[in-house]
């Protein structure tokens, strides 16, 4: 009732003025009625304006809970990671960003649910190199476009694939594996059709000229487990998966696929070192938003996320992890994201991919 009356006074203010100025000239008259005019619609309309609008650039953002969506199972890698992220920003920036677990569909469900939420900064998705591929894997079937359905907002972290072996096996270096490769037939496992580890090897094909015998695992565990069981012969891990396993010689890391050597594994070579620098492959992890996210709020987000990924501290739990920081705002993280879906949709394609 209060702004049915409200519209009222405001049409007998507007009538008033109009009353008010008859004899005034033609030009006076025009001008006094659209002023008023305008002013009307303009508080007739206010209370209609989507909250995100008025709040994007205000220090009032964030009045609420931010929802940091992780589309893998609680205790996996982007998971630690993203809590990670989440307490140091809460620290830092007194912003409470809340960790929620939305795993299945290849990490699909998650995207999705965060590619239709509002576009006010208060939801965010855990993306990785997975989303990257899914583009292609799942187009027209993941319930969202990663390009078009959502923004990048920034990277944080990544982690190399490692090939390993046996420690048994024959094949001591990535000259060995090329040499087995080619004169008999040798079984590569992995954590499942489409996954980085199967991206990978693919990829390795391509560059190599060989082919070898895929075994998809539901997981990275039970791949490597067979792996020292002697089912197969080799697999490109996702070098968390397989560091302890490597440090405590129950298996052997022919090379890690990161631009440098690891800290942690400093005799292991890098691929570029081993020949095959095509083979370089970052499973990186980031932030993304929903589309129409304000570009001052996803520049905040970005320069907040990114400073802290920068902090000696986190740095040094990232490594900890098994991840190397990779830090990227919002400007260079969507060239390096696009590109990330080309390079990956040409290998998917090439090596006739399927996921079912």
């Amino acid at each position: 009732m209060q702004k049915k009356n409200d519209v009222i006074d405001n049409d007998n203010s507007l009538i008033a003025t109009t009353a008010a100025s008859h004899d005034a000239p033609a030009s006076a008259r025009r001008r006094s009625t659209l002023g008023a005019l305008g002013a009307g619609a303009l508080a007739t309309l206010t209370p209609w304006l989507p909250a995100w609008a008025a709040d994007a650039s205000s220090s009032k953002w964030p009045d609420k809970p931010i929802n940091y969506v992780v589309p893998f199972p609680p205790g996996g890698l982007t998971d630690v990671a993203a809590r990670q992220a989440a307490k140091a920003l809460g620290m830092a920036e007194n912003w409470n960003v809340v960790v929620e677990n939305k795993p299945g569909g290849s990490a699909n469900i998650g995207a999705a649910y965060v590619s239709r939420a509002q576009p006010d900064g208060y939801t965010w998705l855990a993306m990785t190199l997975s989303h990257a591929a899914n583009a292609t894997l799942f187009q027209g079937k993941a319930g969202y476009d990663l390009l078009k359905d959502l923004v990048p907002v920034a990277c944080m972290a990544s982690s190399s694939m490692m090939v390993v072996v046996n420690p048994k096996s024959p094949i001591k270096s990535m000259a060995d594996l090329l040499q087995a490769a080619k004169s008999r037939s040798l079984s590569a496992g992995s954590s499942g059709n489409g996954t980085p580890p199967h991206l990978t090897l693919a990829l390795y094909q391509s560059l190599t000229g060989t082919k070898l015998l895929h075994v998809p695992y539901k997981g990275g565990a039970p791949s490597l487990t067979d792996l020292m069981g002697g089912q197969v012969d080799l697999i490109f891990s996702n070098y968390p998966e397989s560091l302890a396993y490597v440090k405590s010689g129950a298996l052997r890391a022919l090379a890690v696929s990161s631009k440098q050597r690891s800290p942690d594994l400093p005799d292991v070579p890098t691929v570029a070192e081993a020949g095959l620098p095509g083979l370089v492959v970052s499973n990186f992890t980031g932030v993304m938003a929903p589309a129409g996210t304000p570009q001052p709020l996803v520049d905040r987000i970005s320069k907040a996320i990114v400073k802290q990924i920068k902090q000696p501290e986190m740095t040094k739990n990232l490594v900890t992890l098994g991840f190397g920081a990779q830090p990227m705002e919002a400007a260079e993280f969507g060239p390096y994201l696009k590109g990330e879906v080309e390079r990956w949709a040409k290998i998917i394609h090439d090596a006739n991919i399927q996921v079912g």
